[in-house]
Formats: C-alpha cells, structure tokens, sequence
C-alpha cells in the first residue's frame, strides 16, 4: 500500500475524501483546484474542492 504523507500548507476537515489524511487534518496532495458552483460566489460556501475525491469504506 503506498504512504501519503500530510501536505503541512493544506489543511483539510472532510475525512469522507481519498486524499484526507485520517490521522490528522491534512490533505496528501501536493496541490487542489478550488473552484465554485455560483456564478457570483460570495461567502465560502460557494467554493468547492475540485479535488475532492470520495472515499470508500471508512478511515483505516
């Protein structure tokens, strides 16, 4: 099984994606694409991880 290791400068709290590192709050990816779904985004909400890739099962 290959080792992701915690990319320190992005922080992450969606534990449901492949790239979060379970053990800590972190993503493994060297960079993401942050995009949005409005036309006129406003408040963060409006923003979305384009990187975001789901998991399946559970955190191992």
């Amino acid at each position: 099984m290959e080792e992701h290791k915690k990319n320190p400068c992005i922080r992450c709290d969606v534990s449901q994606c492949r790239h979060n590192l379970c053990t800590e709050h972190y993503c493994t990816l060297d960079s993401i694409s942050v995009g949005t779904h409005e036309e006129d985004p406003t408040v963060p909400e409006c923003t979305d991880c384009n990187s975001f890739v789901r998991r399946s099962g559970g955190c191992e």
